[in-house]
């Protein structure tokens, strides 16, 4: 079953469906989503979860093994499969397939992923998924959908402000969510719950975060080692918060991964460029990674990105932003980085 992000709320109230998966590369609504199918679960009498990160390490009879495994602290069972790369590739397929057509009692299956490709929709563990569970696909705010999730969200913390001042958060925050729930939060400590002036919105709201993000993109693309170390550096003293960053490395390297795989089946490149929003600026950037990373380099950078995923969560020990600086070095290539920590 399809359910819009906005009907999710109101569908977790009802019974609980055997299987969520939870798909956009939108880390914010997607990860609070997931929060609200875990903390319904755990209502529901699901104490016990076990995590499964899809990595190079990962073999999918983990998948049968934890369905088929009992637990003597509780009867119910979260499984939260993690999906960084957005497809379970041939054994993935076949597991998801299986599981979907014998579906363990008392175990609810929760997948994260990365935004799907449009082939993935007809495939045939993407349907199993969709018959027997929910399916939300999440997409980036824009126009009066931005407009309308901010104001809710200050709402959320007693914040009113007018349609203007509205605007001028939307345009500093350039639709990254997780920038925008930290600009909320940063104008609630400020003023507390409180009619915001426009004034107040135009002097509180950062917009430099977001744009020295974009420029250690540039920089890890460009391989600039000293201007990387300077730029991630930079953003971690003024207190960015690390998924942004994690956010946009990501979807840098899962642009590239599109780009190449387009490429590989003979399109026109600047077709390509054009369908993946890389614009005249970028091009030269873009092109020198193309030819710097292979797919192999590209699929190592969003699994040690997993992990600095976990790091941020508190799931595995180790410091988030030393690992951020691992994938920037590797976006660069730089000899000593290729080995994925575990």
């Amino acid at each position: 079953m399809r359910l819009k992000p906005e009907q999710l709320a109101a569908a977790l109230q009802k019974d609980l469906a055997p299987v969520y998966f939870i798909s956009g590369d939108e880390p914010l609504q997607q990860g609070e989503m997931a929060d609200a199918v875990r903390a319904a679960a755990r209502k529901a009498g699901y104490d016990q979860r076990e995590v499964l990160v899809v990595d190079a390490a990962f073999s999918w009879n983990e998948l049968t093994a934890s369905a088929g495994s009992l637990s003597i602290f509780s009867d119910k069972k979260i499984i939260d499969l993690r999906l960084p790369t957005g497809t379970p590739g041939t054994e993935g397929s076949k597991a998801l397939v299986t599981y979907c057509e014998h579906l363990p009692e008392d175990t609810l299956l929760l997948i994260t992923a990365a935004k799907l490709a449009g082939a993935s929709l007809k495939a045939r563990w993407f349907q199993a998924l969709d018959k027997v569970g929910c399916v939300i696909q999440v997409w980036p705010l824009e126009g009066q959908d931005l407009i309308r999730w901010l104001q809710q969200r200050m709402q959320r913390r007693g914040l009113q402000a007018e349609t203007e001042g509205i605007k001028i958060l939307a345009s500093r925050i350039e639709g990254n969510l997780l920038a925008a729930a930290q600009e909320i939060e940063k104008l609630y400590v400020l003023y507390g719950a409180c009619q915001l002036s426009n004034q107040q919105i135009f002097d509180v709201v950062a917009d430099s975060s977001r744009f020295d993000v974009f420029k250690l993109m540039d920089s890890v693309l460009s391989a600039r080692v000293n201007r990387i170390l300077k730029i991630l550096s930079g953003l971690q003293a003024e207190g960015v918060a690390a998924p942004v960053v994690l956010w946009a490395l990501t979807r840098e390297a899962r642009v590239l991964i599109r780009i190449k795989q387009a490429l590989a089946q003979g399109q026109n490149r600047a077709l390509v460029f054009k369908n993946n929003q890389i614009w005249d600026k970028r091009q030269q950037l873009v092109g020198d990674a193309l030819n710097r990373l292979t797919d192999v380099d590209l699929n190592n950078i969003l699994t040690l990105s997993a992990k600095a995923d976990r790091q941020i969560k508190g799931q595995q020990a180790g410091e988030p932003w030393e690992t951020l600086l691992a994938v920037c070095l590797m976006f660069a290539s730089v000899e000593g980085t290729q080995q994925i920590p575990s």
